[in-house]
């Protein structure tokens, strides 16, 4: 989401779909981005950033995670440690703003999504297509570049990608873009294998 380069977004959980009440606020935040274009050119970019900074936090600090999603606490007690946690990350007016927007409206539990909706709508601006790639463990720069250059290969330009690390795959990796899925997952490999077994018995 940060840059017109491929960006990669490491995740330790499944990354959030993107709902329509996400994409209203995502889209409130383009509009910003689109209001300060004149004056920063580079404030999409900043921004998108910011974004990326809480959703890997999200992802990475389940007590953070708790706390987003937890109703129990009043907007007063959920500005009180959103903005530190802001603070202490460097995040700018902008996100910080959206935040305050979103807990006034008891909606910062969909922080996840806002994140993933603003990153589609700017990747969709500028012409970038995501690919969802999901391996047991994470990606190191070589095989993100290999990825993106078997994909542009297949006739994919722009690719960004999404990381995600499921475990459960056991080893290879699936991967999502568009309509296509490509699964090559150790996982998938041995229920193939199973069934094929199965059928053979």
């Amino acid at each position: 989401m940060a840059s017109e380069a491929t960006q990669v977004t490491s995740a330790s959980i499944q990354a959030p779909n993107p709902t329509g009440l996400s994409e209203r606020y995502a889209l409130a935040l383009l509009g910003i981005v689109d209001d300060l274009r004149a004056t920063e050119p580079g404030a999409a970019d900043r921004i998108a950033q910011d974004l990326d900074t809480l959703f890997r936090l999200w992802q990475d600090d389940a007590g953070f995670r708790s706390f987003v999603a937890d109703p129990r606490y009043d907007s007063t007690e959920q500005k009180r440690a959103i903005f530190a946690v802001l603070e202490r990350a460097g995040i700018g007016t902008e996100v910080r703003n959206l935040l305050g927007v979103m807990i006034v409206n008891r909606r910062l539990a969909t922080l996840p999504e806002v994140a993933a909706s603003f990153g589609a709508l700017l990747s969709a601006r500028r012409g970038q297509q995501i690919a969802t790639v999901s391996t047991a463990h994470g990606l190191n720069d070589t095989q993100r570049a290999q990825i993106v250059a078997r994909l542009t290969e297949a006739g994919y330009s722009g690719v960004q990608l999404k990381e995600n690390v499921d475990p459960t795959l056991l080893g290879g990796l699936v991967v999502r873009i568009g309509s296509r899925l490509y699964d090559n997952s150790l996982k998938s490999k041995l229920q193939r294998l199973q069934y094929a077994m199965k059928g053979a018995a």
